[in-house]
């Protein structure tokens, strides 16, 4: 009996954080200062209370922007562009009274030989 011990049980949900911010602090302010605190928490892409913690301890915020070069955009949303056309085609392909006509496959031929353009470019410029 006495080597029966219970284990305390996984009560599952979120993981307990490590330091726990429990205490809350009041602030007073009018609609105007309001709006623009609020604001430039979004901006600074961080919520309302870190951006204020950080504020009042360290006086600023470090905003870590995160930019993609022109180039990478580009690629991405001709991808993008190019999977839409070729789930169009291959739900066409997949329906029973739909078949893949001439232009269709001619149309494919195109998409293929630019997305291999474009990983090659993708591969050229990660040099």
């Amino acid at each position: 009996m006495a080597q029966e011990q219970k284990q305390a049980k996984n009560k599952g949900g979120r993981p307990q954080k490590a330091i726990k911010r429990n205490v809350v602090l009041t602030l007073k302010c009018t609609r105007y200062e309001q709006v623009r605190i609020t604001g430039n928490a979004k901006k600074a892409g961080m919520y309302l209370s870190e951006f204020l913690r950080s504020m009042a301890l360290n006086g600023q915020v470090v905003v870590k922007e995160k930019t993609l070069p022109k180039e990478v955009l580009l690629f991405t949303g001709t991808i993008n562009h190019m999977a839409a056309n070729l789930n169009q085609l291959a739900k066409k392909h997949n329906s029973v009274t739909d078949i893949l006509t001439p232009v269709d496959r001619a149309g494919l031929d195109l998409l293929s030989k630019e997305l291999k353009g474009i990983a090659t470019s993708i591969k050229t410029y990660l040099q």
